[in-house]
């Protein structure tokens, strides 16, 4: 090692040594590990608008086994666009809510569109079934949708107005049935 690299990794190691022995506060991610913040607040959007907001919501079509869906078709609807999957613990507890609210608001024009990431087709629709799941859902496996829209948190549910532009976005399961939600899905 030469003299000069000697005395700068010395030097840095006293740096090390010094900071060592300075008492620390404790920090948030100390007390809260950095993988549990991150999903504290992965669940909403705060200063900024999330990249869809504002924009026309990209269309797409999705063919599985039982229907065949396409967004667009959908024009003059609201939308409520959830990506889901049966293996995803806050889908599941989301669910109820989702098929309520699409009971009670599909005669102002409110409609469902939930998209299931799920490979396992079998799994897909035991799971529909025992869990009387009535809405409009379609089993998109290769996640070529919610690609579309940068979808990588399950569920994930997008807002969409009549005109087809994309509102709102949510990440994380919603109580659909809360009054607020209601009275915002019915003044779209």
């Amino acid at each position: 090692m030469s003299g000069a690299l000697h005395r700068k990794t010395v030097s840095s190691r006293r740096r090390i040594r010094y900071y060592s022995y300075v008492p620390h506060r404790p920090s948030f991610s100390r007390i809260i590990p950095f993988p549990l913040l991150f999903l504290f607040f992965s669940g909403c959007y705060s200063s900024s608008h999330p990249s869809r907001v504002g924009s026309p919501a990209p269309d797409f079509t999705v063919q599985d086994s039982d229907h065949k869906v396409t967004l667009s078709h959908f024009k003059g609807q609201v939308v409520v666009l959830n990506f889901w999957a049966t293996w995803c613990p806050p889908c599941i507890e989301e669910m109820p809510s989702l098929v309520q609210m699409q009971q009670r608001m599909k005669s102002k024009g409110v409609t469902v569109v939930a998209v299931s990431i799920d490979v396992d087709q079998g799994a897909y629709e035991t799971f529909l079934k025992e869990h009387g799941i009535n809405l409009l859902t379609v089993r998109d496996p290769e996640q070529r949708a919610s690609a579309l829209y940068g979808t990588f948190k399950w569920p994930e549910t997008y807002v969409i107005d009549r005109s087809g532009i994309v509102r709102r976005k949510f990440i994380g399961a919603v109580d659909w049935t809360e009054p607020d939600l209601i009275d915002y899905l019915g003044k779209l």
